[in-house]
């Protein structure tokens, strides 16, 4: 899943604060307001991360299909808020609760930092969580599609927070078994956009497959837009704006 981290500096977010969080495989890149930022607040971080790493790889030793199942799953007793989290949103959208788990992450961060922060982004692995007062722009990497680095999404505070996630079968190590450059989601919450992105990717085989992207999440409650891009052809439903980006100078 790939928004590309070239977004960094074309979300207009050189007003925040921006700090890293790795753990393990979980990679957050984080903005807060300059006054918030502590490096006791990315210690509180980093422990959080820990935490949910811990708990849902504990809740998988007694529920093991939970991680395999690519399809709606049906939870054990005493599975932690994160595992609740990705399967309210993987079930919504016709597919397993790891097609969330990115999404869960940077939701979970972003909703703790909120209470801190009323500027937030939250960036694991390319799936978004944004809360902002102003309008942002998050770039779009679309693989080799001639659209790719070339157009950001436009995004307004009217709906705050948001989720903004991306499903590739063409770019990066996710699965997926369609193969769209890049199949999109503006939602609610980022644990939604991610399984919906998923859902969008999995119908895109050829260009002829985007209005079946389309189709497969457009109904989906809390979805609030999508943006599927293929080849050289796009399709787009919701609240989608599309904005150039502007190169750089020098």
């Amino acid at each position: 899943m790939y928004v590309d981290r070239f977004y960094r500096d074309e979300s207009g977010s050189n007003d925040l604060a921006s700090f890293r969080v790795a753990v393990r495989e979980t990679d957050l890149y984080i903005g807060v307001l300059p006054g918030v930022y502590s490096k006791e607040l990315e210690q509180q971080v980093e422990t959080l991360v820990w935490q949910l790493r811990r708990e849902l790889e504990e809740y998988i030793k007694q529920d093991p299909v939970f991680k395999t199942t690519l399809v709606p799953h049906l939870l054990q007793p005493g599975a932690p808020p994160v595992a609740l989290m990705m399967t309210r949103a993987a079930n919504q959208c016709g597919v397993g609760p790891m097609a969330a788990v990115a999404g869960a992450y940077a939701e979970t961060v972003g909703r703790e930092l909120l209470k801190v922060s009323p500027e937030v982004i939250v960036e694991n692995g390319g799936d978004i969580f944004l809360a902002s007062r102003k309008k942002r722009l998050v770039g779009v990497f679309a693989g080799t599609s001639p659209f790719s680095g070339k157009l950001a999404l436009e995004l307004e505070t009217s709906k705050n927070p948001l989720g903004i996630c991306t499903s590739s079968g063409t770019v990066g190590p996710s699965f997926s078994f369609g193969r769209a450059d890049a199949a999109i989601i503006v939602a609610e919450n980022t644990a939604l956009a991610d399984a919906a992105a998923s859902a969008a990717g999995n119908a895109v085989t050829t260009v002829d497959d985007i209005p079946k992207g389309i189709e497969a999440v457009n109904g989906i409650r809390g979805v609030y837009g999508v943006l599927i891009i293929k080849d050289d052809k796009m399709g787009a439903w919701g609240d989608i704006k599309l904005a150039p980006v502007k190169k750089k100078k020098g």
